[in-house]
């Protein structure tokens, strides 16, 4: 496995495998890996003939207070655990030279930016955008793999791609879960074992309200009063929101008719959790 650092040995890599007739699978991470990468990872292994993984903690979508200084950061073991997963090349780009001083380039991503995490985090998904949009064209995939639990990144992607005609088929995959249902996710490493054990209600809380619907219930507003109450149940769970909404468009939706995403977000002490699930 190849280990590249320059941005224009990167670029002259990825020119080279597609003059070689290759397809360039992408899975771009900030490291921290865990069975959930590993699994974009295998999928991007089984539909191009070279894999490419970034491992880059990108600055430009944390905002102030969050953990960007403490964010895991373990280069070694994650180019260990991609190379396993079958990874070709690990791209660990350096901070200064994707954001060389005076860097000024800004991407607004507008509506589809501004609710559920987007309403909490601001300028979050610009900074998603920007570093992706550089990826992107250090990388020119064929296809990026993106996990569907950050659903709300993965159409903000699929939103900039399509309107600045790149060429790259954007793939969400599954999310892969612990055994008691918790979303795999770096930042569960957080969790405190009392903590560990609350965050399974997360899912619980989904696939209760995933039954609701299949109940014929109709009404949103009575789902997410029951989800509430489930969640409120532990005192450690300070909920963010519970959202109904159109998987796609993100948009919240009148009635309980699919497709649908139910997605939610909560602090468990320090810890910012996220989860969803779509009904179709």
């Amino acid at each position: 496995m190849k280990i590249i650092r320059q941005l224009p040995e990167m670029q002259a890599y990825a020119e080279q495998q597609r003059a070689l007739g290759k397809t360039l699978g992408f899975v771009p991470t900030m490291g921290a890996l865990h069975e959930g990468h590993l699994s974009l990872i295998h999928r991007a292994k089984k539909e191009n003939h070279q894999v490419i993984v970034s491992i880059f903690v990108n600055p430009t979508q944390f905002g102030v207070n969050e953990d960007f200084d403490q964010y895991p950061r373990n280069l070694e073991a994650d180019s260990a655990l991609a190379k396993e997963a079958g990874a070709d090349v690990i791209f660990s780009p350096i901070a200064s030279d994707m954001y060389p001083a005076h860097f000024s380039t800004r991407i607004t991503m507008g509506t589809i930016a501004e609710g559920l995490c987007g309403k909490y985090r601001s300028g979050h998904f610009d900074g998603v955008a920007i570093v992706v949009n550089k990826l992107f064209h250090l990388v020119n995939p064929h296809r990026a793999y993106f996990g569907q639990k950050d659903a709300q990144q993965v159409q903000v992607i699929r939103q900039m791609v399509a309107d600045l005609n790149m060429r790259v088929e954007i793939i969400a995959c599954p999310i892969i879960r612990e055994a008691d249902g918790l979303a795999m996710s770096s930042r569960n490493a957080y969790l405190s074992e009392k903590e560990r054990v609350s965050a399974r209600l997360l899912n619980q809380a989904l696939l209760k309200g995933c039954q609701y619907i299949k109940e014929g219930h109709e009404n949103p507003q009575e789902l997410h009063q029951m989800m509430k109450e489930f969640l409120e149940s532990d005192p450690q769970i300070q909920i963010q929101y519970i959202e109904i909404l159109h998987p796609t468009t993100l948009e919240p939706v009148s009635t309980l008719k699919t497709p649908l995403m139910i997605a939610l977000a909560v602090f468990i002490g320090n810890t910012r959790l996220i989860d969803n699930t779509i009904i179709d």
